[in-house]
């Protein structure tokens, strides 16, 4: 076994880390600062835009639930329970308010197209003094937002909607982690207290409609004294059903804009046969058969969190594939269905973040109010689906490219220790392993493992400078 590498100072890992993730944001050409005219628009909005003549919604008691510490908070919620079902009310930050069409920021925002993550910062849709300022559903603060109203079957079933601009404050801002244990000892406030409820009626609407959900635990990078740790959760039952909330509002979205034949879609294709067989082999080989004539997502939905259900949901990460947009003005796409979701759907409650959602609202809200869709909502539908997955492109390269790099400095100065693990799927000669401390995934070559087992393996060498780890069978 190689000796390991000499102690190398925290400092000079935390150097080298930066200059590596300064280097990926080069290479990927990610905007950098917001040029003068784009701030001077956007602070001449902050200031001008009001919710005057707009209906008061004041009284309701919107709350925001995001990851700790959020402060570009999109949506705000309201739930009450009736006799027959339940009263929500999603408030989205009405971000067109801010935005003049061709305006300098306008034109910045389609270059950007969406908001990036990065260990070392993220990089805004907006100018922080919309995204984290005018334009966010902070609370103790009068706020213009689009405001969906659904009224709601005992089954979460939408028997009526309604969506308004207006003026709305929310009361709260609260965390995941403080929402659920609110929820879980009895003191959460009746939209909390509620969305248990809804979370439940969902999923099982979702599984009615042969919808999927993956639930699979995600690596995540925290900033901690002066450097990273990388922490590998699934989250609160909260999220799930915030989530819905989400997932309802947008196949709602979709369904309106269909019915007005203007708007833009987010679709995915369903799974090939040949995909689907394999996959089914795939659980059998791992002893979790998916067994015919269970619905795939109510498969899904009944694994646990085993090394065998780890490698089951890798596998099915793959059939999720091919998500596009599709624009239509007239013709309706003839395929119109996000396969994973069961429904047609389409992007509308992040419009801090997403570039798309802005035109989503505004065309809903023509729709819903008899009006006609703004020209320019119209008149640039087509360029959506490039600028998107264009920055779709560039985020998804970031994030695995500083996540790389995060893990080669966490695992710097550990070379020659070996480390547990478990054989999620076959790569080439090797084997796909997911550590269990750190949370590292990483290809093993030379690894003979069936998925789901216990595996050991060596750690030969890292370069925080291109995110490489190296592991050889222990």
């Amino acid at each position: 076994m190689p000796a390991r590498r000499p102690r190398i100072a925290a400092t000079e890992i935390a150097g080298e880390l930066a200059a590596s993730l300064q280097a990926l944001r080069d290479d990927l050409d990610v905007p950098g600062a917001f040029p003068a005219d784009v701030l001077t628009e956007a602070d001449a909005a902050a200031a001008g835009v009001s919710g005057e003549g707009l209906p008061d919604l004041r009284d309701i008691e919107f709350l925001t639930i995001d990851p700790a510490g959020s402060t570009d908070l999109d949506q705000a919620v309201h739930l009450e329970r009736t006799a027959s079902g339940g009263i929500l009310h999603y408030a989205i930050a009405d971000v067109p308010a801010f935005v003049a069409p061709g305006g300098a920021l306008d034109a910045e925002t389609r270059r950007r197209g969406q908001t990036l993550y990065a260990p070392d910062g993220r990089v805004p849709l907006h100018p922080e003094v919309l995204s984290e300022g005018a334009a966010s559903l902070l609370p103790g603060v009068d706020r213009r937002a689009f405001v969906w109203r659904f009224e709601l079957d005992d089954g979460a079933r939408i028997v009526q909607t309604s969506l308004v601009r207006a003026v709305v404050r929310s009361r709260t801002q609260w965390s995941y982690i403080d929402a659920q244990r609110a929820i879980d000892e009895g003191s959460a406030p009746p939209t909390l207290a509620a969305l248990p409820w809804f979370g439940a009626q969902r999923a099982e609407r979702e599984r009615e409609r042969g919808g999927a959900s993956l639930n699979v635990a995600e690596t995540e990078i925290v900033a901690d004294a002066g450097g990273y740790r990388l922490v590998r959760e699934i989250g609160v039952p909260l999220e799930d059903a915030n989530a819905q909330v989400s997932l309802l509002t947008g196949m709602e979205a979709a369904r309106i804009m269909l019915a007005g034949r203007v708007g833009i879609l987010r679709t995915m294709p369903p799974a090939s046969e040949d995909d689907v067989a394999e996959f089914r082999a795939q659980t059998i080989t791992l002893g979790l058969p998916w067994r015919t004539g269970i619905p795939y997502g109510e498969y899904l939905r009944g694994l646990d969190h085993s090394p065998a259900a780890q490698a089951v949901r890798e596998h099915a990460a793959g059939l999720f594939r091919g998500a596009t947009y599709a624009p239509f003005d007239g013709e309706v796409p003839g395929d119109t269905v996000q396969a994973a979701i069961g429904a047609p759907y389409a992007h509308t409650t992040a419009p801090l973040r997403r570039l798309v959602d802005r035109w989503v609202l505004v065309i809903c809200e023509a729709l819903v109010n008899g009006r006609e869709v703004p020209a320019w909502a119209r008149e640039s539908l087509g360029e959506l689906p490039r600028i998107m997955a264009r920055s779709s492109q560039v985020a998804g390269r970031l994030d695995a490219g500083a996540l790389d790099r995060v893990e080669a400095a966490v695992l710097t100065g550990r070379e020659g220790e070996s480390f547990a693990g478990v054989a999620l799927a076959s790569r080439g000669d090797g084997a796909l392993v997911q550590l269990d401390d750190p949370p590292v995934e990483t290809t093993v070559a030379a690894l003979t493992a069936a998925p789901g087992t216990a595996v050991t393996v060596r750690l030969v060498a890292t370069s925080i400078a291109d995110g490489t780890v190296t592991f050889a069978p222990a």
